[in-house]
């Protein structure tokens, strides 16, 4: 028997039907090994060596591999093609040895980059080694964020900055503070347009005005009101006699957008399914696990030629020859550092028949469906007609454009979204000759502002990420959640980032004492030498050195920075943002407000502290609601009525009535009401009854969710309990539960 070994269950029961007798496929459900999550762990002073242990819950699956391996004549470690699918079986080969477990037999490294019979069997039948380099740069990239986190992390809570700081998540956090501060510091400036609507005669449309008094008006030219006044008066009142002075009519031909990659399939979810990074990854996962994608972390934008001509037969057998262009269209891979060399994410069979599928891998398994299809399809073809218009005074020229789509082409079936431009729009104008008279009937001159940049959005963050060279086709997702769940960032009604109170501040002091590790280009530079240890062009050893001397410098002076000196820095980064009037005086005494640092965060209070006791909350500053001087404080505590009151104690929001006391850690100052917290008091709120998420893939437990519990919203299956913010997709609980890291239980002594 030979023995197999993927990652996901569901990818298991997939291959094992494909190889039927004589193999046995197993999953290891991701990592099975992590660093031993103490300080030292990576020792810097030894040549980097790590400390590694079994991940808490992954013994099963280790005990699992282990039982199978006795009945195999050969292992096949099967895990996911990338960086991280390397380290899987890199670490299951290591912990195999450690436990001289192997007794002679073969091991065999298979990657398929799609879950087919055909990709599988192919894979089997040219197995290679473990590639050292691309372990190599996985163990780089994991010494280095360890370093980081176990570097700066205590920094941070020592002095209640932030609850962590990541090489790559810091960066996008920066990212969405400077927008946000671009924004804050945006000064409009006025400008006009003029347009004329014409009258050929044989139709009506409109012009802009593209010159004056032989200037040519650019979108800033007329700068106020009193300028558009002239040029009117000049121009003369309607309706004016114009004529048409030139023509200008040509072909424009558009081509199809490029197959997906990881980072534009996230894009393109988030504008036309609104989906998170997360929620398309996880989708996209099960739709490559039923072998009905290709896999969904990938830089490449190539399509395998047997793919190009299934792609090319159905375009032809279902619009017809004149949508398939006389050779495949080829697109080159844009993207600053690509780090897989395989195909781009498409389906996996062009039969036309379409899976039975519904909710989110409907409408993800579509998109893909679609924008695979119209990549192999003909450009799409328009005809353009431009006319220039003078008056007869010659005074002016208005410039009109037309545009009309001749040829569908790809957009018989897709067009791409954009972020933050208006779709593509046609517009026709009517038979134009020169020489043919034309009535301006009115001109409508029309005020505007300059518009500041606007903020990100997911799908605008992991593109600039990309641009930027920072993070890879598998960090993204993680990138985007990492920022939301730390509580960095946030997202308006509008689902664009912004950052809170805790990501400006944790920004600001990054920005002063880590400028190299939240600079962009240092972070770039990181990432291309990950990539030069996966192509063999670096040596490890050397990468971790030239990183983390200058990391380790920066981390040593920070600990020698005091409290208040911080203080200062923070408040000199963040006093525009704080204090956009420039009005920074207490409304109690006249002193001087400013960021003060606690135990419960970041807030704003008086240089005269303790005779002044102004505070205010700093999410709320900026934006303040009106107040008195009985207004309450951050952590004070609030009167609710009948001698119960609501407080922030050493473990939390909990509710006392002076006699008894009760946690309340689901509840603000804001959301607390008397009713809750007589409930609270009297033995707790009722707890919501559970909603059930899915089955545990690896125990095979249902997995529960409940909104309200003593210590607010948690997960729970087989006894195993683990506290969430909001309920997470089965994928997510389920790593949750399972990684949860047991804790010892002991029993007192008897006599």
């Amino acid at each position: 028997m030979n023995l197999l070994i993927v990652e996901s269950p569901s990818k298991a029961k997939t291959i094992e039907k494909y190889l039927g007798a004589g193999w046995r496929v197993i999953a290891s459900v991701g990592h099975v090994r992590d660093l031993v999550p103490e300080n030292g762990s990576v020792d810097t002073e030894h040549d980097f060596k790590m400390r590694w242990q079994i991940m808490p819950g992954k013994e099963k699956q280790i005990k699992q591999i282990m039982d199978e391996l006795k009945k195999a004549d050969a292992v096949y470690l099967a895990s996911d093609p990338d960086r991280e699918g390397e380290a899987i079986a890199w670490h299951i080969l290591d912990i195999l040895n450690t436990k001289k477990a192997l007794n002679g037999k073969k091991v065999y490294r298979v990657a398929f980059h799609e879950i087919t019979k055909k990709a599988v069997m192919d894979a089997i039948a040219h197995p290679r080694e473990i590639d050292k380099n691309l372990v190599d740069a996985y163990l780089v990239r994991r010494a280095l964020d360890y370093l980081i986190g176990f570097g700066i992390s205590p920094l941070l809570w020592r002095r209640n900055l932030g609850r962590s700081a990541g090489r790559v998540q810091s960066v996008a956090v920066k990212l969405v503070v400077d927008r946000e501060r671009e924004i804050e510091s945006f000064k409009p400036i006025e400008y006009w347009s003029v347009t004329a609507n014409c009258n050929s005669g044989a139709g009506i449309f409109d012009a802009m005005l593209a010159k004056y008094d032989g200037e040519k008006i650019e979108k800033m030219t007329i700068g106020n009101q009193r300028y558009v006044h002239e040029i009117l008066e000049k121009i003369g009142n309607p309706v004016i006699d114009a004529r048409v002075i030139s023509i200008d009519k040509k072909q424009i031909s558009r081509r199809a957008a490029a197959p997906f990659t990881t980072s534009t399939l996230q894009q393109e979810a988030a504008r036309k399914l609104y989906f998170s990074s997360r929620r398309t990854m996880n989708t996209a996962q099960k739709l490559y696990e039923q072998g009905l994608i290709t896999y969904m972390r990938t830089d490449a934008t190539n399509l395998s030629a047997d793919a190009v001509n299934e792609i090319r037969g159905f375009i032809a057998h279902t619009y017809g020859d004149a949508f398939v262009p006389k050779t495949p269209n080829v697109y080159v891979t844009k993207s600053k550092n690509a780090q897989e060399a395989h195909e781009a994410i498409r389906p996996t069979h062009f039969d036309g028949k379409m899976p039975e599928l519904s909710g989110d891998e409907e409408k993800l398994y579509n998109l893909i469906w679609k924008r695979t299809i119209a990549c192999q399809m003909t450009n799409a073809q328009f005809d353009s007609v431009s006319a220039d218009i003078e008056t007869e005074n010659h005074v002016a020229i208005f410039h009109a454009v037309g545009t009309t789509r001749t040829f569908d082409g790809f957009m018989r079936v897709y067009t791409e979204d954009k972020d933050d431009a208006a779709d593509d729009t046609e517009s026709k104008l009517p038979p134009l000759n020169v020489g043919d008279k034309i009535d301006i009937t009115e001109l409508v001159p029309e005020q505007h502002f300059t518009q500041p940049p606007a903020r990100y959005t997911e799908a605008s963050l992991v593109k600039k990420l990309e641009e930027l060279g920072i993070g890879r086709p598998s960090t993204y997702a993680t990138i985007m959640s990492t920022i939301v769940d730390r509580k960095y960032v946030e997202m308006d009604k509008q689902h664009r980032f912004h950052p809170t109170a805790g990501g400006w501040v944790i920004s600001a002091y990054l920005s002063k004492y880590f400028d190299e590790l939240v600079d962009v280009n240092f972070t770039a530079k990181t990432e291309d030498t990950l990539d030069d240890i996966s192509n063999g062009k670096q040596d490890k050893l050397n990468a971790l050195n030239n990183f983390w001397t200058p990391t380790a410098a920066m981390i040593d002076d920070a600990r020698g920075v005091k409290t208040t000196e911080i203080i200062d820095a923070i408040n000199n980064l963040m006093h525009d943002h704080l204090f956009p009037g420039g009005d920074d005086k207490c409304p109690k005494c006249s002193g001087k407000l400013g960021i003060k640092l606690s135990k419960f965060g970041a807030f704003i209070g008086c240089e005269n502290y303790p005779k002044c006791d102004y505070t205010q909350k700093l999410a709320d500053f900026g934006n303040p609601q009106p107040t008195d001087e009985n207004t309450k404080t951050t952590n004070a505590p609030v009167d609710l009525g009948d001698g119960i009151s609501f407080r922030i104690g050493r473990f939390g929001p909990y509710v006392t009535d002076g006699k008894k006391n009760a946690a309340a850690k689901q509840y603000t100052a804001e959301t607390i009401t008397l009713d809750v917290a007589r409930e609270l008091l009297a033995g707790g709120v009722k707890k919501a009854d559970p909603i059930i998420i899915g089955e545990n893939s690896v125990t095979g437990k249902t997995i529960y969710y409940y909104p309200t519990g003593r210590y607010g919203a948690y997960i729970s299956s087989n006894g195993v309990n683990v506290s969430v913010d909001t309920q997470p997709d089965l994928q997510t609980a389920t790593d949750l539960i399972n990684n949860k890291k047991t804790t010892k239980r002991f029993k007192r002594k008897t006599k």
